[in-house]
């Protein structure tokens, strides 16, 4: 799972500049170890330490101990494993089980997959692509949101095909 990704320097001293894809930001520290890499190729790092500073947030992994050596990881992806998240509530996903997901209306109507989602901060958004067309659709379960099956691939909405 993707839990945030490395977007650019901090100091001399090998620290980097994260951004995280958890809520608090700063919950990305509490996972160990990250694994730090590019497509397949990453590495192991146990016991990451960070920080908030500022409107962002830093760290220092063990063993990258300049600003070269932190360069080289600018737009590397911070992954852990699945088995290290806790358990979803009922009702509540993580967004990555809903990348990929079917999207159809109540009347059946396909309107394509999943690409990714957005937080707007009143709600989050699916972004559903069919190829030509993107549509936005608030993710507010039982008012747009009617039914989630991830084991069935599919999340049925209450949204007009034409808008």
């Amino acid at each position: 799972m993707v839990l945030g990704k490395i977007v650019g320097l901090y100091g001399v001293e090998g620290w980097v500049k994260l951004e995280s894809y958890s809520e608090p930001r700063t919950q990305i520290f509490k996972y160990s170890p990250w694994f730090v890499g590019i497509a397949d190729s990453a590495v192991e790092y146990a016991n990451v330490k960070g920080r908030a500073q500022g409107k962002g947030i830093v760290a220092h992994l063990h063993g990258v101990d300049g600003r070269d050596a932190a360069g080289a990881l600018i737009g590397a992806e911070i992954r852990i494993p699945r088995s290290a998240l806790p358990k979803p509530k009922r009702g509540e996903y993580y967004w990555a089980d809903l990348e990929g997901l079917g999207v159809f209306n109540l009347q059946g109507v396909a309107f394509g997959k999943v690409s990714h989602l957005f937080s707007t901060g009143a709600n989050d958004v699916l972004v559903v692509r069919d190829g030509n067309r993107e549509r936005l659709v608030p993710f507010v379960p039982d008012e747009f949101v009617k039914k989630v099956d991830v084991d069935g691939g599919r999340i049925v909405v209450d949204w007009d095909k034409d808008f």
